[in-house]
């Protein structure tokens, strides 16, 4: 198991026209007002934490350099404060979009039964949703659920709770299936490989460790053991965009010779780490079934909030972008790399004909923006193959929830 790196309504009082009008008429946000043709009823959205400092062994210990790597204030894994700035703003852009919609009110506090935010038991998702609230909520006591700090939870993590029904063999098979092989991967992302090493400019390369691509099960058949120049260069990659994304000078990332475009382009070798863990149907089945369920609750149960934020990992935002069979792209980012602070919005909506159906938004920031702190945000929407209807991109709920439920199928024995 790898832990991620890492209103549309016609609406009824004036106020709510001229709050959608004044973010229409705002270029940078073109994209961040809902339509006006649906009322969105509830929202649930899966997001990445957000910027942190390299994880311990990210950058692989054999890894070779022109120059040493860049000093991080901030201890490992966890988030800075740079990443919480952008946390912060992201929630103040949310709060916008979310209150276009008729979800929550502009200012002050939102009913504490309205809005729900929970995050993996991990540090760096913690201090996540306790920046997004700050920011979503400023000066109001908005609780930030989780488990006990370290102890399991399904919904972003699930493999981690060893699953009885998990079978590490036909999980190989389906990686297999969905890449082509660990060697075929590799093949696909030899320009991203090259352009690495041409970023780490060490002495007599190859500057990355070399060794064999290969996908096995772990021997004690629980998880997936893989190996090779993608898993060696992934996050490496990713440190790189991490640098950039926390506003280090421009000398300074990577070493002055990683501009933006080369960070997006070495996103595909980090993103291509989700092709083996989070995206081969067998994978996302077991990555999200409990995190489906979390979702199908929040669409039907009486007792749903109008909004529930999930921050976890950008494995779980890869694998519910897999489950959907939708791809995931912020500015800045390469296709299918899940941006910190990134995720895929949820909407419950009804219709001028009163039937109930679902849009899909993948939201974030911008690299330059997240790099600034900028409170300003892209909504791409998403449609579903086989269930797009109308220019709002609709699905009817019910075919929406069989189309998870055959998704994590295999994960229900």
């Amino acid at each position: 198991m790898v832990r991620g790196y890492g209103a549309a309504m016609i609406a009824p009082h004036a106020i709510r026209i001229a709050a959608l009008a004044a973010l229409l008429a705002t270029p940078a946000l073109a994209h961040a007002a809902p339509q006006q043709s649906s009322r969105i009823e509830r929202l649930v959205l899966l997001m990445r934490h957000g910027v942190r400092a390299p994880l311990n062994g990210e950058v692989p210990p054999a890894t070779r350099t022109g120059q040493p790597w860049p000093h991080w204030e901030a201890p490992a894994e966890q988030v800075t404060p740079h990443g919480a700035d952008a946390l912060r703003a992201l929630a103040r852009a949310d709060r916008r979009w979310f209150a276009a919609a008729g979800l929550v009110a502009p200012k002050g506090c939102p009913d504490a039964a309205a809005v729900r935010l929970w995050t993996n038991s991990s540090p760096r998702t913690i201090a996540s949703g306790e920046a997004y609230a700050a920011g979503f909520a400023p000066g109001c006591t908005l609780a930030v659920g989780h488990r006990p700090e370290g102890q399991n939870d399904p919904i972003f993590e699930p493999l981690g709770a060893h699953p009885s029904a998990f079978d590490a063999n036909r999980a190989i098979e389906s990686i297999t299936r969905y890449t082509g092989g660990a060697a075929a991967l590799t093949k696909r992302h030899a320009a991203g490989l090259a352009l690495l090493e041409q970023v780490l400019a060490c002495p007599n390369g190859p500057c990355s460790p070399v060794e064999p691509s290969s996908v096995r099960a772990t021997e004690d058949g629980h998880g997936i053991d893989f190996k090779g120049p993608i898993r060696a260069a992934s996050g490496t990659a990713q440190v790189l965009m991490l640098q950039y994304l926390e506003g280090l000078p421009m000398a300074q990332v990577g070493w002055g010779r990683a501009t933006p475009a080369r960070l997006e382009a070495l996103g595909a070798v980090h993103g291509a780490l989700f092709d083996v863990f989070s995206r081969p149907p067998y994978m996302a089945a077991f990555q999200m079934a409990p995190t489906v369920d979390r979702i199908t609750q929040d669409l039907t149960a009486a007792t749903a909030p109008k909004i529930d934020m999930l921050i976890g990992h950008d494995t779980n935002v890869a694998a519910l972008a897999a489950v959907l069979g939708v791809p995931v792209k912020a500015p800045g980012f390469a296709t299918n790399d899940p941006s910190p602070g990134g995720g895929i919005a949820i909407a419950l909506v009804r219709g001028a004909d009163g039937r109930r159906a679902v849009r899909l938004w993948y939201r974030s920031q911008s690299a330059a923006d997240m790099r600034a702190a900028r409170d300003r945000t892209a909504w791409m929407p998403l449609r579903l193959k086989g269930c797009d209807e109308g220019a709002e991109h609709r699905c009817p709920l019910p075919r929406f929830l069989k189309r998870l439920e055959t998704a994590t199928a295999p994960a229900r024995g």
